[in-house]
């Protein structure tokens, strides 16, 4: 029975180690992900810039099969929960603004085909400001917003 954990125990150092020098001879890199990575977007100041540099559009369409769930008042700005759900059909991505944000563009998922659309994270949040749910489902860009109370600035305030 030792033996047996040994040997699993060194086929597993052994795994990493070819793994780490590979990583550190730059055999591996994570270059097809950042390739895709919308800099333009995170890097915007203007909810506009970040929904052009985005998804290409900033046409908003309201919507009410979109819900956003996010604390009323946050009492720390730094770490703000938010989930967005959607019931469109045939959802492509979720983004999350926080509009007043110094950089509003906060998180974008990418949705596979029939996936439920569903995503939670944390954001930070400057001062309060409305958070904005924008989903894109059949090539348009639906939306709706919450307002959030932050009393700790979480972006340096």
């Amino acid at each position: 029975m030792i033996s047996m954990k040994r040997r699993t125990f060194l086929k597993g150092s052994l795994a990493a180690g070819t793994v780490g020098a590979a990583v550190g001879a730059g055999l591996l890199t994570p270059r097809m992900v950042f390739a895709a990575w919308p800099t333009g977007a995170f890097q915007a100041t203007t909810v506009d810039g970040a929904l052009d540099g985005l998804v290409g559009s900033h046409q908003l369409e309201g919507s009410d099969k979109i819900s956003i769930r996010a604390p009323d008042i946050a009492e720390n700005g730094a770490v703000v929960p938010v989930s967005v759900t959607s019931s469109i059909a045939d959802v492509e991505s979720i983004s999350i603004i926080a509009e007043k944000n110094a950089t509003p563009l906060t998180a974008s998922f990418t949705l596979g085909k029939g996936t439920e659309a569903d995503v939670s994270t944390r954001i930070k949040m400057g001062k309060t400001s409305s958070i904005i749910a924008v989903v894109k489902a059949g090539g348009k860009l639906y939306s709706t917003g919450k307002e959030v109370k932050v009393t700790i600035g979480g972006c340096g305030g």
